[in-house]
């Protein structure tokens, strides 16, 4: 089969690799249909992830066919699919007790182990789930959107609740986007004048520009110096999420959607004074996939405008190359494979 292999940092290829075995009782094989290409893609291309072995193939936000199933599989032939990328153990503390998000000894495809940036792909049967009428294009959306689903689930915010989150990327939007579905009155803050200006004209949210003064005072103007009562950060930058413990008001919640690899400082008093909910969010459930997926399905989910660019398996190593760099006016992008 055809694979797109990441064999070392800036070293993208597309290569011969053998087809995958028949799957094991418990496992379905996948023609994979298309594939997302998530900032964690980027940085592994970059060289920036600090947990990967090369060669790689990457590739986490996934649909696909059906086309062959082991033993005690559930699945008909055929079957259109949206791939769970988060491979857990099932055995585990977390796992035991409905989480496995944050599995133990979780194996995400595309960074773990090989990915879906290839022809077939096998994965347990438990991590398949019917697309149920989506558009396979469509449904490869769904993983990287039940981040933020997932994430909005956890803060567990009232509706109307004065909420910010913070970066504009895929994630944030897509944060942004499952806040205001749940109900809550939502801002995005970013230093992107492009990226706020398309949260605006396109998506229709208020936004905060960090790039025109100080984010502390921004938050007081919008917030009658009470700030906000819900905030995520989905940065991934390490001072971007110590300066969100102060945007949040007093009573409020903090929700780490990003991950960065640095230790996290915060002034103990400021925390306490508020009493402070600290969050954080890993992953996604069964339960935030189904509904991401319902959310598309209803219209909810303004799809055609955060696809912004598409490319084919041939041309990814070219494409993703270019597009870790070429940021204007991308929002995410889809491989098209089958």
């Amino acid at each position: 089969m055809k694979a797109v292999v990441c064999r070392s940092p800036g070293d993208l290829v597309l290569e011969d690799r053998p087809a995958p075995d028949a799957p094991a009782p418990g496992w379905a094989l996948v023609a994979v249909s298309h594939v997302g290409i998530c900032g964690t893609d980027y940085h592994i291309f970059e060289g920036k992830h600090p947990f990967l072995a090369y060669p790689r193939i990457m590739g986490h936000e996934v649909s696909g066919t059906v086309i062959e199933t082991g033993d005690g599989v559930d699945l008909a032939i055929g079957e259109p699919v949206v791939i769970n990328p988060y491979l857990s153990c099932g055995k585990c503390i977390a796992c035991r007790h409905g989480k496995p998000n944050c599995c133990v000894r979780i194996e995400v495809l595309g960074v773990h182990r090989d990915g879906a940036m290839c022809e077939r792909i096998l994965v347990p049967a438990q991590n398949l789930y019917p697309a149920n009428g989506l558009s396979l294009a469509d449904a490869a959306a769904v993983e990287f959107l039940a981040i933020g689903a997932h994430a909005v689930r956890r803060a567990q915010g009232q509706p109307g609740a004065r909420t910010l989150v913070i970066g504009a990327g895929p994630i944030g939007l897509g944060t942004a986007i499952f806040a205001h579905i749940a109900g809550l009155d939502v801002t995005l803050l970013d230093m992107s004048s492009e990226r706020l200006g398309f949260a605006a004209s396109e998506l229709g949210f208020q936004t905060l520009n960090g790039s025109r003064g100080a984010v502390p005072d921004l938050v007081r103007q919008a917030t009658a110096g009470e700030g906000f009562d819900v905030v995520f950060d989905a940065t991934g930058n390490t001072q971007s999420v110590q300066s969100a413990f102060a945007h949040v008001a007093h009573g409020g919640t903090l929700v780490l959607v990003s991950v960065v690899k640095d230790d996290i400082a915060f002034s103990d008093p400021e925390f306490h004074k508020r009493e402070m909910t600290l969050i954080g969010s890993r992953n996604a459930l069964r339960a935030d996939f189904d509904h991401v997926a319902a959310s598309i399905r209803n219209g909810a989910v303004p799809l055609a405008k955060l696809v912004t660019h598409r490319t084919t398996l041939a041309d990814t190593p070219r494409d993703l190359a270019r597009w870790t760099h070429e940021k204007s006016g991308l929002i995410k992008a889809v491989i098209e494979v089958g």
